[in-house]
């Protein structure tokens, strides 16, 4: 097309893409000036294309190196001293979930290394403790430590594939989503399995209904616990069966199992004929110590308790948590970084009132608590009963101190205490 302008013929050329050639006639959105333009389309595949180029050439272990250069790997110790600063007591446990993390941290660190003549496998912890002993706790303590993704997961929910229930593969889910969904990252993480005692199989013996949360589910946990290539819904569940399966390895993800296993110590007592008659049995059984039978915890034991032997095999690290001693509880109630006692306080102060607590007070807190065998968890319950009346009436009251005294709380504990007796 031709147009005359001050005595010469200039050609109007009409904008096209340099790529494709096509335009805007043609259905497509040109972006530039002039007559050389691209096309949203072919920007779309540009983008793509370099996306993948830039996947396919990443370097394998990026990540670990970068752990690497950041991370200032600690000491089992100075693990143990960071624990100590937010669980009172269990001792046996901090020393074995400390060396677990120092030991899961150098495995990631002899990943990012060239030479990979040796592999190192890794070492799974189980805790077997009462409940309100810290092992939740201890996990949650251990996340904030933490530069790796971590994951909490709760075992009762999970059921056989198929059935009303979240999948074992929901685990790595969380992990996922910790981490991002940046799957490198989640394979180097750790995964905390609270309550694993209770999918443990309910008997030896066939019934007509299906123990679909108890031996399906552990044998769907042994591809995940072992260190396999696991596809893994980004979406969690069955909810979404048009979704793309994530491909996780978890040969580097550490797994870290907690239940109370109630009962067990009977388990163990009969491992040890504590109570056989008979001569040599007491000289042989005379220092067991039969108040705290989980510190002799055996692999048989979990067995017959109903782990199945090759979830077993695959969690070597077996610990235990003792009950909370009196002691203890008094130190959980002023001792750590989270104390309850420095939970309250920080409460009152936000309003401005300035809170004391008699010593007598905390005394009682603790005897109550031991004679209804509360453990830890009951201490917010009887500090609850004692502080309600008072966080409800000192805000409008606009008081700068409130003092709690030993008959100020022994009357708010009478209705606390009846309560326990009705219901005990």
């Amino acid at each position: 097309m031709a147009t005359k302008k001050n005595g010469s013929t200039v050609s109007k050329v009409r904008p096209r893409c340099i790529i494709c050639g096509r335009t805007e006639h043609d259905g497509v959105i040109l972006v530039g000036h002039g007559p050389e333009c691209i096309c949203t389309e072919c920007v779309e595949n540009i983008h793509r294309y370099i996306t993948e180029l830039n996947t396919d050439l990443k370097p394998q272990g990026m990540y670990a190196d970068k752990v690497k250069e950041e991370f200032k790997l600690l000491s089992p110790k100075e693990i143990r001293k960071y624990l100590d600063q937010y669980v009172i007591g269990q001792d046996e446990a901090k020393k074995f979930l400390s060396v677990a993390v120092y030991n899961h941290y150098k495995r990631i660190l002899h990943q990012s290394q060239k030479s990979r003549d040796l592999e190192l496998e890794k070492s799974n912890v189980l805790m077997v403790g009462p409940t309100g002993t810290g092992k939740t706790l201890l996990a949650r303590s251990i996340a904030k430590m933490l530069h790796l993704p971590f994951a909490i997961v709760d075992a009762t929910v999970l059921t056989e594939a198929g059935y009303v229930g979240e999948d074992v593969e929901s685990i790595l889910t969380r992990l996922l989503q910790d981490a991002d969904y940046d799957v490198e990252k989640a394979e180097m993480g750790i995964v905390f399995i609270d309550e694993i005692d209770k999918i443990a199989r309910k008997s030896d013996n066939p019934s007509i209904t299906r123990d679909v949360s108890g031996e399906g589910v552990q044998q769907a946990m042994l591809k995940i616990l072992e260190g396999n290539i696991v596809n893994v819904p980004p979406q969690g569940g069955r909810k979404h069966p048009e979704q793309k399966m994530i491909a996780v390895d978890t040969s580097n993800i550490l797994f870290i199992c907690g239940g109370a296993f109630e009962g067990i110590e009977k388990k163990i007592a009969q491992r040890l004929n504590t109570k056989v008659v008979g001569y040599g049995v007491q000289e042989r059984t005379k220092d067991i110590d039969k108040k705290e039978l989980l510190r002799y915890i055996a692999p048989q034991d979990l067995r017959s308790y109903g782990l199945i032997p090759e979830l077993i095999g695959r969690v070597p690290v077996v610990t235990y948590l003792h009950p909370l001693d009196r002691t203890a509880l008094r130190d959980i109630l002023t001792t750590p970084k989270n104390a309850l006692v420095k939970q309250y306080k920080s409460l009152f102060q936000m309003d401005g009132i300035n809170l004391e607590i008699d010593e007598e007070v905390l005394d009682l807190i603790v005897d109550t608590a031991i004679k209804y065998n509360l453990g830890a968890r009951g201490l917010r319950s009887i500090c609850e009963a004692i502080m309600v009346d008072a966080m409800y009436e000192a805000p409008s009251a606009k008081k700068k101190e409130f003092r709690v005294t030993l008959p100020y709380a022994k009357e708010k504990l009478l209705s606390f205490t009846g309560s326990l007796l009705i219901t005990g």
